[in-house]
């Protein structure tokens, strides 16, 4: 690309030589630059198309891989084998179209320029006949041609390359326009006394429609909220967005967090609020490191104190390596009951303010439900709020308080009676 420029210089020098050899050089040209805004035009779709497809049987292989086991033992296999062989069928006749599609394109335009080389030695030898040019300028002058035209035949044969590339940035500029525009705030104190919540509704990022409309409560240190609910009524929704991870849509009055936590990098509202989703997914390090959250400020006592707050102090020690055990990926494999309570370590890291857990008690035995309960407990009594989205009333135990959600909208709240 960075030899394009030089087209023009070159076919100067040819215009120098002789203007008829100049005339055929650019009539070659133009000639060329027409069949690449052809190709530009007929490369867009099928490249687009192979990208899809590309991702699509990427995101099959991910999932079979996460839920293999699941695949196996509820005789999915075969079934979900064959929706991989319809992908792949896909994306092979997407790869095939988009390589048939420029690989055209680029052999043509190289015919053209071999022809458009034999036209410039015909010529020359033409002039060369009437003596109005020497064999060396012939020569000069074809030597010339083939390399201003070069750098346009390999940069048609890398076109795939330019359409990803500018479809990739496009995609980039559509997701960076869908987020929130950080806005320059004043930083007021983390909360530590009160959460009030006035009329917010909230939804997924892109969503123009919120999932939840018009919830409102307040609630004060050591209070116990339950949110509950049919499946479907925006009971995770509001939680996430309780702690920054959604967008609230202004509707009404925006949440007041009294102070509210900052907007913008997470870093410090992540020592006020934390969360513990429904999926617990741990990241690929020791247990020490993702209770800690990677923070190598961190301290062994801090990670032990989350831990027996969790009341999961004895099942870690008990690990091969105790906090040093490496999990994830490519670590040692947990049960999800043991992946749940260390994610509720990781949740009460640092002592947080606001507390969010979103069916904490999903993958729990009796066991595990009591130290829930124990550490939700705990939460309470040394002042923070704590928010547990649940089906099951025993991890409404220690709470004093609930929410009733019906399709995205706040049905009932106030104490559990």
């Amino acid at each position: 690309m960075f030899d394009v420029p030089w087209l023009p210089f070159y076919l100067g020098i040819v215009f120098l030589f002789h203007p008829v050899l100049g005339l055929v050089a650019l009539s070659g040209a133009i000639i060329i630059s027409i069949l690449i805004g052809v190709n530009e035009a007929m490369s867009r779709s099928p490249v687009a198309e192979a990208n899809r497809q590309t991702s699509l049987r990427t995101s099959d292989v991910e999932i079979s891989q996460r839920n293999s086991e699941v695949m196996h033992a509820m005789g999915m296999d075969d079934v979900l084998a064959a929706r991989w062989a319809g992908r792949n069928d896909d994306y092979l006749t997407a790869q095939r179209r988009m390589a048939d599609r420029s690989g055209f394109f680029g052999t043509l335009i190289k015919t053209i320029r071999f022809v458009l080389q034999s036209a410039m030695l015909a010529t020359g030898a033409w002039l060369a006949i009437e003596q109005e040019i020497t064999p060396g300028v012939m020569i000069a002058s074809s030597i010339m041609t083939s390399r201003a035209l070069s750098p346009i035949e390999q940069a048609v044969a890398q076109w795939r390359g330019f359409v990803a590339c500018r479809q990739a940035l496009r995609r980039l500029r559509e997701g960076l326009a869908n987020a929130m525009a950080a806005q320059p705030e004043t930083e007021l104190p983390l909360p530590a006394e009160t959460l009030s919540v006035e009329s917010v509704s909230c939804g997924p990022y892109g969503s123009t429609t919120p999932f939840v409309r018009g919830a409102s409560f307040e609630l004060q240190a050591g209070d116990g909220l339950g949110i509950i609910g049919p499946s479907g009524s925006g009971k995770s929704t509001l939680a996430r967005a309780l702690v920054g991870v959604l967008p609230t849509h202004l509707a009404g009055k925006s949440a007041m967090m009294a102070p509210r936590f900052p907007s913008g990098p997470r870093s410090g509202a992540g020592n006020s609020s934390a969360i513990c989703p429904r999926t617990c997914q741990l990241f690929d390090g020791t247990v020490a490191e993702n209770i800690a959250r990677f923070r190598t400020e961190s301290s062994s006592q801090q990670v032990i104190e989350a831990a027996r707050l969790a009341d999961v102090h004895d099942l870690i020690v008990s690990l091969p390596e105790g906090y040093d055990t490496l999990i994830g990926r490519s670590g040692y494999a947990l049960s999800a009951g043991q992946s749940q309570r260390i994610a509720l370590a990781r949740a009460l890291y640092g002592n947080p303010f606001v507390v969010v857990l979103d069916e904490p008690n999903s993958n729990l035995d009796a066991e595990g439900e009591a130290a829930l309960t124990g550490a939700i407990k705990s939460a309470q009594q040394r002042g923070a709020i704590v928010v547990v989205i649940a089906h099951r009333p025993s991890a409404l135990a220690t709470l004093n308080k609930i929410l009733c959600l019906r399709q995205g909208q706040t049905v009932a709240f106030g104490p559990k009676g």
